[in-house]
């Protein structure tokens, strides 16, 4: 299945800024967080969705897709969407003796592959950071024969067959002439050298597997979906290359009261009727600690006062975001008859509507509305 436009899949134009990027991408994630969303696709969907904004998020990785969509340019005319000119290196072989491109070597040191871990984390822990410790399975070097495979004590030998370069010749006499045609070794399967006494833990591989411990550290601020990257802690390489890096993917789990947007901290607060009208100083739980927070007289539902300083610290740069409060005023559910009646002698006081004087707000609206 070919994969979906990463536009598309963010629900986006072409012509949006990084910041809408960024928006789209953080309300995609929390709707298909598997912790979130029980969906059987909510898992393949966060995946897309996070991949979609790894790209485009990258000006230069946008650039690249706008230009070559999902083909990889690299690849050249190999590559997908191209044709595959893969077998003339053997035609120029065959008539030429060699000589029609570089060949690989065989023998040439491999980076390992890069491996990819997903950890879940606190909210608060995701804000704060934390230092922790990880048990990834990955492939390593074997300590026994350190990466030869041959069994200690013993060594690989030069291939008989083709004397270490990999490579079969195949002499043919055909009509035109003598013709050379080269191909990879079938005693050693082109890698030069044969093992006769194999490593009895690592059967010739060279590799094992294993647990790795690798200590990480989580640093404040990051959010869903960041990655941190240890250098070194994939995979091994191969033939003394290079070992692949280690990529965590952070999933934060939601916090019971604090919403995050960024480096912004939301949360809703209940307000009395009496607080809302007559104004109150009341505690506000912030990451930290309380803080005092004057409400003034008269504030209205939906009403929200900014805290400075008392959001999460930004991964790059300095500083910490704000903290929003949206306060709520809750009309009470139970009232006794003497807080009834002091309600109606308000309501008289204030000149507000009764039965027998006034119309109520409903009946005002239904007739503006209907023109009766």
């Amino acid at each position: 299945m070919s994969k979906r436009d990463y536009y598309d899949v963010l629900g986006l134009g072409k012509d949006v800024s990084s910041d809408e990027i960024k928006k789209a991408y953080r309300k995609l994630a929390r709707q298909y967080h598997p912790d979130v969303n029980k969906s059987s696709d909510a898992e393949e969907k966060f995946k897309e969705v996070k991949e979609a904004y790894d790209v485009l998020s990258d000006d230069q990785k946008r650039a690249t897709y706008d230009q070559f969509g999902h083909v990889d340019p690299s690849q050249g005319m190999g590559g997908a969407g191209g044709a595959d000119f893969g077998g003339f290196g053997d035609i120029f072989d065959m008539f030429f003796g060699g000589g029609g491109g570089q060949r690989r070597n065989p023998n040439a040191p491999q980076r390992g592959a890069d491996l990819q871990y997903t950890m879940t984390i606190e909210f608060k822990e995701a804000v704060f950071g934390k230092e922790t410790e990880i048990k990834i399975p990955r492939t390593e070097t074997c300590d026994r024969c350190s990466g030869s495979g041959a069994k200690p004590g013993t060594k690989k030998e030069t291939c008989s067959t083709c004397k270490g370069s990999g490579q079969q010749e195949v002499v043919q006499n055909t009509a035109f002439g003598r013709i050379v045609n080269r191909r990879v070794c079938t005693t050693c399967n082109g890698q030069g050298t044969i093992i006769k006494d194999k490593c009895g833990k690592c059967h010739g591989s060279g590799q094992v597997k294993n647990q790795r411990k690798i200590n990480v550290k989580i640093p404040a601020g990051v959010d869903e979906g960041s990655q941190i990257r240890i250098s070194g802690e994939g995979e091994a390489g191969k033939k003394g290359g290079p070992s692949g890096d280690l990529y965590i993917v952070l999933r934060v789990k939601s916090h019971e009261f604090f919403e995050r947007e960024g480096d912004d901290i939301y949360c809703e607060v209940p307000l009395t009727f009496a607080q809302a009208a007559l104004g109150d100083e009341i505690e506000i739980p912030t990451l930290t600690e309380k803080v005092k927070l004057k409400i003034p007289s008269g504030t209205q539902t939906g009403t929200y006062f900014r805290l400075k300083g008392k959001g999460v610290q930004r991964v790059r740069g300095y500083g910490q975001g704000d903290q929003h409060v949206k306060v709520v005023v809750v009309t009470p559910s139970k009232l006794s008859e003497d807080q009834k009646k002091l309600l109606r002698d308000f309501s008289e006081l204030n000149g507000e509507h009764t039965h027998e004087k006034h119309q109520s707000i409903f009946e005002r609206m239904k007739k503006a509305i209907l023109g009766d």
